[in-house]
């Protein structure tokens, strides 16, 4: 018995001995996802807080190469090319630098992600720098902040925010050329689109300002795919296409089918869509 209790107590002691105190990090790792347009970006950076220091001028040195966080270089990521600030850009993983200014930040990209900090920073392993204004918010952001705003259908700024000082850049991705290479592929020299191919290439020559008639050939061939269960939807996106070639009696034929079966459906948004639609082409 006293054998066991002895095992048992040492067994114990080395447990204790070889547990670690944890305490959470003063600069937590945060992990930022989006898409832009069709590519997927992706920023791994740590996030000090100010804890009453002034931040940019002191803590951060203006005009000196910055990691853009704490500890190792931030990380940014993109699965296709894409464009930073009028800039190409190859897909791929690199170190996110900034060099902060009174009254510019530079921003720049490097090849090298194996680095703690800026220890080691090599420019002649920069792959893109380009300037951006520093801007002065009137919020306080206690915690260094990096986030996605301003969305378009192909692009997205991405801002960082430390105490009362903000840089931002652009990222664009290069939706057109994908779109219209899957368009000519399969709409146009080939025979492998559905109904929904046909769908969304017409909503992107429409909402997009392109060619209306071609709009108009594909929604009509949507439609003819789909046969009777044609949806509220498709007939919509017709209406909207023919009233902007000012085909007004057919769009309003168009319109009025597609608020009988978004009524049918119980949509009420699509029913009031229509509603309007009927009210701008105006025909009694």
């Amino acid at each position: 018995m006293k054998k066991t209790i002895l095992t048992l107590l040492c067994a114990l002691m080395a447990l204790s001995l070889n547990a670690q105190l944890r305490t959470p990090p003063a600069s937590p790792t945060f992990e930022l996802k989006g898409t832009v347009g069709m590519t997927e970006v992706k920023v791994v950076y740590s996030r000090p807080s100010a804890k009453g220091r002034n931040v940019f001028g002191q803590l951060v040195r203006f005009d000196e190469v910055w990691r853009t966080g704490a500890n190792a270089s931030t990380k940014i990521s993109f699965n296709e090319d894409v464009k930073i600030e009028g800039q190409p850009v190859a897909a791929g993983t690199y170190a996110l630098y900034t060099v902060p200014g009174e009254e510019t930040f530079t921003i720049i990209l490097n090849s090298n992600t194996g680095l703690w900090g800026k220890d080691g920073y090599n420019p002649e392993e920069d792959v893109l720098r380009v300037k951006v204004p520093t801007k002065h918010p009137s919020s306080h952001y206690e915690t260094f902040t990096i986030s996605f705003s301003d969305f378009t259908f192909n692009s997205a700024k991405l801002n960082m925010k430390w105490e009362k000082t903000k840089a931002v850049f652009t990222i664009e991705s290069d939706v057109d050329s994908q779109v219209m290479a899957y368009i000519k592929e399969h709409l146009i020299d080939g025979n492998t689109a559905k109904d929904s191919d046909y769908y969304a290439a017409a909503s992107y020559y429409y909402e997009h300002g392109k060619d209306n008639q071609k709009a108009l050939n594909w929604i009509k061939k949507a439609i003819e795919i789909t046969g009777e269960k044609a949806k509220y939807w498709e007939y919509h996106l017709k209406a909207k296409v023919l009233y902007k070639l000012e085909y007004f009696e057919d769009a309003k034929k168009a319109a009025t089918t597609s608020k009988s079966l978004a009524d049918t459906a119980g949509n009420k948004d699509y029913v009031r869509l229509n509603e309007n639609l009927l009210g701008q082409i105006g025909l009694e």
